[in-house]
């Protein structure tokens, strides 16, 4: 286990380029099974999370070729030798399941243990199974395999939740099917759009990416492709929100526009605005006053909640609530989706912060707070990088236990704050 060591207190700012969409790159890694050809993927976030996704696909028999240093990635699936992956890879990343859709259209079968993940709370997988059943597979569901098997057609899909992951899995499974898919209820986040890209531009005949209603003509076979990852904008909000707690001047670098406007609103909230250039596709965020909340009309407290896109993402709300801790006001976080991504509050506290759980969904967070530095444990993704912007602004040092959390979802992030003027260390 590695640990974070943390000195506070010091101004994060400059320049900083903004890595690749996890998001993204983990269904498009996956959507590479779906044709014998070779497929490059660009922009690539050298993080655990995308090495595992790789260590998956070599195990079915896929030919990796990976560039770091371009950040570059191809995958050839000629020879599919299994229609399953070890139990020990499943249980390291949720998106392991996302193979399920692209082996059940290339070989009419898949077989894969539970996928694991982040400890954030239930995540079900009901939906993935309603929609290959509505395309025509046999579902078993087991303790040990989920099993998929069937000759796929295409069909009207009403999805009972708007899941990335499932409208992904779906959307994988359908391009050849026969017929034509409609998914009803789909999600609409930017890595949707990022993955039928890539599906369109391998041949696929796809519409409606971007709306809850996509429409997938069913081809024959897909070809090989060359796609880019789309900017990781929730590491650029943990960017912007390391600078304002710690004052300082930041640039990003590298980023796609549009989905800035989702998250424009809600830090205004909080006094973080910041101006883009979309020519140039840069972000400038620039401390011209103190952080301070705004409150909603007739000077009532307000609300942040998170939800499918485009509203808040869940992945910010641990970074908004550190965030919070530094601004002066009180707000209620209402965090919809996961009843277990609030916990990570009790390290807050015990740096300082003024915080009151109501209940696994919500907290109230008055501002500003001194935070000081001490010992506490990253238990997730999120929940680790917001413990890293709480200890860039607490008084004295923080250790951050089980960095390797973070590793899954920032690219060597104590580098990147280094060079941001952080005082970070990494000890293993």
């Amino acid at each position: 286990m590695s640990r974070f060591v943390i000195q506070g207190r010091k101004t994060v700012g400059g320049v900083h380029n903004v890595s690749g969409n996890k998001n993204a790159a983990l269904p498009m890694i996956a959507a590479s099974l779906l044709t014998a050809e070779p497929v490059k993927l660009t922009n690539v976030p050298d993080i655990l999370d995308v090495e595992t996704m790789l260590s998956a696909a070599r195990g079915f028999g896929v030919k990796v070729e990976r560039d770091r240093a371009n950040k570059t990635v191809t995958l050839t699936a000629a020879r599919l030798r299994v229609s399953t992956i070890s139990r020990d890879i499943a249980a390291k990343i949720r998106t392991s399941f996302l193979f399920a859709g692209p082996l059940l259209a290339r070989l009419g079968r898949a077989s894969l243990p539970p996928p694991g993940g982040d400890a954030i709370g239930h995540r079900r997988l009901d939906t993935h199974f309603s929609g290959f059943k509505a395309l025509g597979a046999k579902a078993i569901s087991g303790k040990k395999l989920l099993r998929f098997k069937g000759s796929l057609r295409g069909a009207k899909i009403l999805l009972d939740e708007a899941s990335v992951t499932a409208t992904e899995n779906i959307l994988m499974a359908s391009v050849m099917a026969k017929g034509v898919t409609e998914i009803y209820n789909a999600a609409c986040e930017p890595h949707i759009c990022d993955l039928v890209a890539m599906l369109n531009s391998m041949g696929a005949k796809i519409s409606g990416a971007g709306s809850n209603r996509i429409t997938v003509e069913g081809v024959p076979c897909l070809v090989g492709c060359e796609a880019r990852v789309g900017c990781d904008y929730i590491e650029a909000g943990s960017y912007i929100a390391a600078a304002a707690v710690t004052g300082g001047d930041l640039i990003l670098t590298g980023i796609d526009v549009e989905p800035f406007a989702v998250l424009a609103g809600a830090f205004a909230r909080f006094g973080v605005t910041w101006s883009i250039d979309a020519k140039e596709k840069t972000l400038h965020y620039s401390p011209r006053r103190k952080l301070r909340m705004k409150y909603d009309l007739g000077d009532a407290i307000p609300a942040l909640s998170d939800g499918t896109w485009p509203a808040f993402p869940s992945d910010l709300m641990s970074i908004l609530i550190v965030l919070a801790t530094q601004a002066r006001g009180t707000c209620l976080f209402f965090e919809k989706m996961f009843e277990s991504r609030l916990y990570f509050v009790d390290h807050l506290r015990q740096m300082g912060a003024k915080i009151v759980q109501c209940d696994p969904h919500r907290v109230v967070v008055t501002g500003p707070s001194q935070l000081y530095g001490g010992v506490v444990t990253s238990p997730d993704i999120r929940a680790g990088i917001a413990l890293v912007i709480a200890a860039l602004a607490a008084k004295g040092e923080t250790v951050i236990l089980g960095a390797e959390t973070v590793d899954r979802g920032y690219v060597a992030v104590e580098h990147s704050l280094s060079a941001l003027g952080a005082d970070i260390a990494r000890l293993d």
